[in-house]
Formats: structure tokens, C-alpha cells, sequence
């Protein structure tokens, strides 16, 4: 089994990661990139693309042997997917396919993406008990929850399916990572308190995982409660860990909105685990 599909987080000792430069940092406005060179003839490249909604940095870790010419055609394909999903399910184009789904023109089975775009959304209303609710905003079904991280794993498994298995995609404040950095190790990844970034930051060492976050962005209502239909407004912010973007974001967003309620989803056996949920 490949090591994209396992996940591996490790929370290391802060004092002995101290005088350890992190690959990426996640809430902070320093410089969240540290560029390095690759070991072992590798090919590293950052790409960094903007969509009309959101700004992605791809960092990849490629084997030689796949060659420039291979990694340059990798790169593009994943760019194209993420350039693709934000034009075609984007809940605030008229002509997405989100909207004419909202609309009543399609239906989720008219197109397999959208499929199991639905079909995530359901999964994740019932994983926590209605607080993730696709549905109970207005206007009709919004994926917008878990787009994000639906996006960038979607640009991953082309990354996968070229031959590139070590490789960090970021947007905002999630990421996903497979693999090692181009440093030869496990991806070591500084993630800031949202509120206090005076803070020494939660380290995480991760060859396989995601981080998804809500409520830093600056907007205000930006999630609404699904059973009042108001904005939430327990929590200033919410981050999880695990092995899929699209699921903890999911989770990042539910937990925004439910609060403190929301940390009982992440006992257990459950492979996703609350970084941050800080109350307002």
C-alpha cells in the first residue's frame, strides 16, 4: 500500500523541534513556505495559482526519473483540475453546475463529480448529527464547506496518478501532504494559534494527513447555523487534523458552528482529531 494512503501525524517534542526550520506554516503572516532543495537528484517545484475564488501553493517532491517535461505536465493537469472545479461547481456562478442543481435543471447522477460532491455533503450531514448541513443555507445546496478541500484532493490524486507521491498543497489555512519534503523527511508543518499568533505554534511532522480550518478569514457569518439558520457565532475558529482534506474541512466547518458540542465527534476511534476551537 502506497504511503498517500496512510495516514502518519506525529505531534513531536516543541523543544526539539525548535532550532528545526518547519516546510510550512498555517496561520501565520510570516512566510508559510520554506523553499529547499531536493535530495537525491529529486526534482522539487513551487507552483503557486490563483482561481477567482481562492490562491493554492503546490510544492512537490518529484522522482527523477519522471523528468521536468513530466513534472511540468503533472503540475499543469493538477492546475487544471483546480481551475476546473472552481469554474464548474462554484455555488456563486450562475451557469456551475452547483447552480443548476439548486435550480432544479439537473440532477446530482447528471454528472459523476457532482455525484459524489452530494454524496460527501450527505455523509458528512449525518458524521455530525446535522451540524454540517449543505443544505439549510440560503438559496439551496451550498458544498461550500468542504469545496475547498474536495478541490484539492481531486488536484492530488492527478499528482498521484503522474508518479507523484511526495508532494504539500495548500489554500488559505488547509493543506494536505503525502510523502516527504524535499529535504528527505517527514513534512514538518508549524500551525499557529488563529487568535494569539504570538503563540509557539502546534508542530505536526506528517508524511500522510490534512489540516482543515474555519473561521479565519476574516469574514463575518461566513458559516451559518443549520438549525437556526443564523450565523454561528460560538467560536472564533476551528482547526482538525486527519487523513483527508475534504473530511476535515467538513469538520472544521461543523465544528465552527456547533462549538464546543462539536469535540464529541473526535473521541474515540475516530481518525480526525480537533487542533483548535476557540471560543468568541
Amino acid at each position: 500500500m502506497r504511503i498517500d494512503e496512510q495516514p502518519r501525524t506525529r505531534w513531536p517534542d516543541p523543544s526539539t523541534f525548535r532550532n528545526r526550520r518547519p516546510d510550512l506554516r498555517l496561520g501565520s503572516r510570516r512566510h508559510r513556505i520554506d523553499p529547499a532543495a531536493a535530495t537525491d537528484g529529486r526534482i522539487a517545484v513551487q507552483h503557486t495559482v490563483r482561481t477567482a475564488t481562492a490562491e493554492y501553493t503546490l510544492l512537490l517532491n518529484a522522482p527523477a526519473w519522471l523528468g521536468r517535461r513530466g513534472v511540468g505536465e503533472a503540475l499543469r493537469d493538477s492546475v487544471a483540475e483546480l481551475r476546473a472545479i472552481d469554474l464548474t461547481y462554484g455555488p456563486n456562478r450562475p451557469e456551475s453546475l452547483v447552480s443548476r442543481l439548486r435550480r432544479g435543471e439537473i440532477s446530482p447522477d447528471s454528472y459523476p463529480p457532482l455525484a459524489d460532491l452530494v454524496d460527501r455533503c450527505t455523509a458528512m450531514r449525518a458524521a455530525t448529527d446535522g451540524w454540517f448541513d449543505a443544505w439549510a443555507v440560503p438559496g439551496g445546496f451550498d458544498p461550500g464547506g468542504l469545496l475547498g478541500g474536495w478541490a484539492v484532493e481531486r488536484a492530488a490524486e492527478r499528482l498521484r496518478a503522474a508518479g507523484i507521491h511526495d508532494y504539500a498543497v495548500l489554500t488559505g489555512a488547509d493543506l494536505v501532504v503525502r510523502g516527504h519534503a524535499p529535504h528527505g523527511g517527514p513534512w514538518r508543518v508549524a500551525v499557529h494559534h488563529p487568535t494569539a499568533p504570538e503563540r509557539a505554534p502546534l508542530v505536526l511532522e506528517m508524511t500522510a494527513g490534512a489540516v482543515g480550518t474555519s473561521g479565519v478569514t476574516g469574514r463575518q457569518g461566513h458559516v451559518v447555523d443549520p438549525h437556526t439558520g443564523e450565523p454561528a457565532d460560538q467560536l472564533v475558529a476551528a482547526t482538525v487534523v486527519g487523513p483527508n482534506l475534504t473530511i476535515a474541512d467538513a469538520y472544521a466547518t461543523a465544528l465552527y458552528a456547533a462549538g464546543p458540542t462539536g469535540l464529541s465527534w473526535f473521541r474515540g476511534n475516530s481518525d480526525y482529531r480537533a487542533l483548535f476551537a476557540h471560543r468568541r
